[in-house]
């Protein structure tokens, strides 16, 4: 269904009064710094699933930007032969934004991935739409134009490796630099990796920050071995951490991927971390 393009607005800005005081100097207006755009949400009509014996459910598209994650939802209106539009809805499925035809970022119903940045983005979803109570059960595609205008927010943390490919029943020693670029937040630091279960991999280390994952209930003690997690406590600008990193390979190929878990400062507010995606490194 066509949707005409939807923009989303962060309005930032501060009336300016002018005021002559003799013998007080007045700083100019562009002195002060603007104050960071805020998340927000924008949604917009995406279409409409009708089924054979009327049901129907009027599904939008949302996105949120001006956080490090683009969240993608889909709320509907359901309703029934017997019902006047009172259902309440539940939908699921999966989304992709594409920019300029290319694919930017994607994800299941609700979710989020990495906020691409500022542009317009052709939103599709394949969605699953059920009510409650029961009447309403249907599935389709629905589409939507959605330009964000936040900016993408600056990259607090980062992950470096020097290998890029793992070789087949061998060992190789992986050196990765983990990096804090923001004054805010701390020097904590949860930072993981893991190997394909089913290969065979084993991931070990002689670094005391990191261990293999414990498996099973208590008081199980088998790890796993192709897993490493470690607590990094000294992360600081200016100086990154170092984990140095065996990964052995038998006949069965595997990647190894990684992930940085990070605190940023709110008070005692709850989500106040991030997830930050390390890179991946193949296999040949």
């Amino acid at each position: 269904m066509p949707t005409r393009p939807t923009k989303l607005k962060l309005l930032i800005g501060a009336a300016v009064l002018p005021l002559t005081l003799p013998l007080m100097p007045v700083s100019p207006a562009w002195s002060s710094p603007s104050p960071p755009p805020q998340p927000s949400t924008l949604c917009a009509p995406a279409g409409i699933l009708r089924g054979a014996d009327g049901q129907r459910a009027s599904v939008s598209l949302c996105a949120g930007s001006g956080t490090p994650t683009m969240a993608v939802s889909a709320p509907a209106t359901c309703s029934g032969p017997e019902s006047d539009g009172g259902l309440a809805c539940l939908t699921s499925g999966t989304w992709t934004a594409r920019k300029g035809g290319v694919t930017a970022v994607s994800g299941k119903l609700p979710g989020s991935g990495e906020y691409p940045g500022p542009g317009t983005y052709d939103v599709t979803a394949d969605v699953h739409v059920t009510s409650s109570p029961a009447g309403v059960d249907l599935h389709g595609t629905v589409r939507a134009t959605l330009t964000l205008t936040a900016p993408k927010p600056p990259a607090t943390h980062r992950i470096e490796v020097d290998h890029g490919t793992l070789r087949r029943g061998a060992a190789t020693t992986l050196t990765y630099r983990i990096f804090r670029d923001s004054e805010q937040g701390d020097g904590s630091a949860r930072f993981g990796l893991i190997g394909e279960e089913s290969s065979g991999v084993r991931l070990s280390t002689s670094d005391a920050r990191c261990v293999n994952p414990l498996t099973g209930r208590y008081p199980a003690t088998t790890r796993n071995a192709y897993a490493l997690d470690c607590a990094i406590t000294d992360l600081q600008p200016g100086h990154p951490a170092t984990v140095v990193v065996r990964a052995s390979v038998g006949t069965d190929c595997s990647t190894v991927v990684s992930k940085l878990g990070y605190w940023m400062p709110q008070g005692q507010a709850l989500y106040t971390g991030g997830m930050l995606a390390g890179p991946t490194v193949g296999c040949a």
